[in-house]
């Protein structure tokens, strides 16, 4: 019999499972529990930037707005032209009452993405 140690039972296949599982508890407002699922699957793959963005997303729809930013921040870290994450990161810091990085990461989606969203909060058209 082989060597099971260590073994959790979860396979590539539930992990995919578990990240579809943690769309839809996001979709239903229950980002708690997508942190959940989605907890082992970074766990075991922690390259995984689809996961990492998903679990931000509930991080910050569930108010935990440091691990939010720290996962928005790894996404950015390895997608800098990812628009999204810029202007999610943004809405993390504006809701942390950090508005000079709010503001440059707004900017940052604007300038990749010419989103009506991500332009309207860039306010290019207020003072600097």
């Amino acid at each position: 019999m082989p060597e099971m140690s260590g073994w959790t039972g979860r396979t590539p296949e539930t992990h995919v499972i578990d990240f579809r599982a943690a769309e839809r508890l996001l979709a239903a407002r229950d980002p708690r529990g997508a942190v959940k699922l989605l907890d082992p699957v970074i766990a075991a793959h922690p390259e995984n930037t689809a996961a990492r963005l998903l679990r931000a997303r509930a991080f910050f729809a569930a108010a935990q707005l440091r691990p939010a930013e720290l996962e928005f921040t790894i996404v950015l870290e390895r997608e800098p032209d990812n628009a999204f994450a810029h202007y999610a990161l943004a809405r993390t810091y504006e809701r942390q009452r950090r508005p000079d990085q709010a503001k440059r990461h707004f900017r940052l989606a604007a300038a990749l993405d010419p989103n009506p969203r991500y332009l309207q909060a860039a306010r290019f058209d207020s003072q600097p």
